[in-house]
């Protein structure tokens, strides 16, 4: 009953998705000053994880659902930003990292609340509040 829920599934993606686009965010910042590097970034959370069609590949629920396949990590991909740069090449804007910074840590900060909501839900229903 317990084994597959699904709400602790989409907290651990949108945590994971914060924790990595944190990391793509730390790299600019990093390369701020470094001639030729292009600002990188990763798709949103809702864009990211709700693709369609050809977009997403079908993901296996159980173990032996679709053949045996088992459901593969999420990952996420990169890409880089069409945003005006400086001469030397760089397009970095260390001001548009930092609120990126924020927006990633909202994110975690969400992702970490839905799965203490969920679990307080779960104890209540087991009576153990």
């Amino acid at each position: 009953m317990f084994s597959d829920l699904n709400v602790f599934k989409m907290a651990y993606a949108m945590a994971t998705h914060a924790g990595q686009r944190q990391a793509v965010v730390a790299r600019n910042m990093a390369n701020a000053d470094t001639p030729g590097y292009r600002e990188r970034d990763i798709a949103g959370f809702a864009e990211a994880f709700a693709g369609t069609g050809a977009e997403r590949p079908m993901q296996a629920t159980r173990d032996r659902h679709l053949n045996g396949a088992g459901q593969a990590s999420q990952s996420w991909e990169t890409f880089e930003t069409d945003a005006p740069g400086d001469p030397n090449g760089n397009n970095v804007s260390v001001e548009g990292q930092m609120l990126k910074a924020v927006e990633v840590k909202r994110q975690h900060d969400r992702a970490l609340a839905i799965y203490k909501s969920s679990l307080n839900i779960l104890r209540v229903g087991l009576g153990r509040a």
